[in-house]
Formats: structure tokens, sequence, C-alpha cells
């Protein structure tokens, strides 16, 4: 039961204000945890869309014109449709790099087709991936801090490179 007399005193006031103080501490430090984690939750995301597309693109034979002639003549499997499907994308976070001033992370993609050769897995391949890192530029519209084959994709915190995708 509280003293209304030493209640006078602002005893419970100043609890009070030491209380809010200590959860709006808390509260932004883990505020800071939870955007770069969401940014970095939300990159993985368009990977997997970017990745998604390139498969329905190369499921739909829908190839730059220079593209299509390369593969009218070395890779005719490639313009025909053909079932592939993403098993996996993983990342792996290689550290801080002062040259970018972000933190790198490389993307493995994981990949399932039937019968292909492996020049043709590997110009595949190199389209989901292109994809991948494009996607994530436009996600978060960095398109201009990259090259034409958006290599390295940026976000705010992140760059991303993709390793060669494997087939499964």
């Amino acid at each position: 039961m509280i003293d209304i007399k030493k209640d006078n005193c602002g005893q419970i006031s100043a609890e009070y204000i030491m209380i809010a103080g200590f959860m709006i501490i808390v509260s932004c430090s883990v505020a800071i945890f939870i955007s770069s984690d969401s940014e970095l939750t939300h990159a993985m995301a368009s990977a997997r869309t970017g990745a998604t597309q390139g498969i329905i693109t190369d499921s739909l034979a829908i190839y730059p014109d220079e593209s299509f002639k390369n593969y009218e003549k070395d890779h005719l499997r490639l313009i025909s449709p053909s079932g592939v499907k993403i098993v996996q994308i993983k990342y792996k976070n290689e550290g801080y790099q002062p040259l970018y001033n972000r933190t790198k992370i490389q993307l493995q993609i994981y990949a399932k087709a039937i019968g292909m050769s492996s020049s043709d897995l590997n110009c595949l391949g190199d389209r989901i991936n292109y994809h991948a890192r494009r996607s994530i530029c436009i996600t978060f519209n960095t398109q201009d801090l990259t090259n034409s084959f958006f290599n390295p994709a940026f976000s705010n915190r992140y760059f991303f490179t993709t390793a060669d995708v494997k087939w499964v």
C-alpha cells in the first residue's frame, strides 16, 4: 500500500521516469539490430524474386538479340522452353569492405535442371545471377551505383556478389 505522505516527495514520479527512460534505451538498441536484419531480409527476398524472374525468362526463351544469336549458334537447348527450379539461396557475410564502405555478402544460388549440358547450365546460371543482382539494385534503387551487369549489387549497408550457381 502506498503511503500518501511519502508520495508527496515525488518518489513514484522519479521511478516512473527511470523505468520509461530505460525502456526507451532498450527499444532504440533493439531497433538498430532489427533494421539491419530487415535490410538483409529484403535483399534476400529480392534475390529470390530476381532468380525466379531469370528462370521465367529462360523458360520462355526471352533473351536480348545478341544473346539469342549466341544461344542459337552455340546453345540451342536454351532457346527452347526448359524446366528449372530454384532449390535454395544462401548467403555468406564476408565482412566489412572499406573500398565500398559496406559489408560484402556473397550469394550462392542452388538450382535444379534436367537434360542440359554443363555449358548450357553455365550460361543459364549467369542469367539467374544477373537477374538476382538486378532485382536487388531495383529494390534499393541503386542502379546508378553499379555497372550494366549489376555486379556488385548495392543496398544501403551491403554490397552483393554472386558465386556460380550450383546445380543439384
